[in-house]
């Protein structure tokens, strides 16, 4: 499992009894209000696609199903493919405000954050 700032430097396999999985590759931006990230799952399309979060884990899983194919395969390097990532979430995320959305085979969430966490301005007076 990642916290929500940690890198990896290259994706892996993971395997359970029944379904192995792939790990996206991820995108995590901070701005002011925000996290934003990005997941990349080929081939997933929302039908396909589960987000989850409980006990502050956020949990990403996407099936990629097989293409039809019209004919014998001769060679093939494409496959469907279970793609699955887990991130423990910081508490200034605003979990009831997460959004999410995919374009053209990247999930793209964004993790608000709470008003507290918001870095302000405070003026001097005299």
């Amino acid at each position: 499992m990642n916290t929500l700032t940690k890198k990896e430097a290259q994706p892996v396999r993971e395997t359970t009894v029944e379904r192995e999985f792939l790990t996206p590759e991820v995108n995590i931006f901070e701005t002011k209000d925000e996290y934003v990230l990005e997941a990349e799952m080929p081939g997933v399309n929302r039908d396909g696609l589960e987000i989850t979060l409980e006990n502050n884990v956020l949990t990403l899983a996407g099936r990629r199903p097989a293409d039809p194919v019209k004919g014998d395969v001769v060679y093939r390097e494409s496959r469907p493919a279970d793609f699955r990532r887990s991130f423990e979430l910081d508490p200034v995320v605003e979990t009831d405000k997460i959004a999410a959305r995919m374009e053209e085979g990247v999930l793209v969430l964004r993790l608000p954050k709470t008003v507290q966490a918001k870095p302000r301005r405070i003026a001097v007076t005299d």
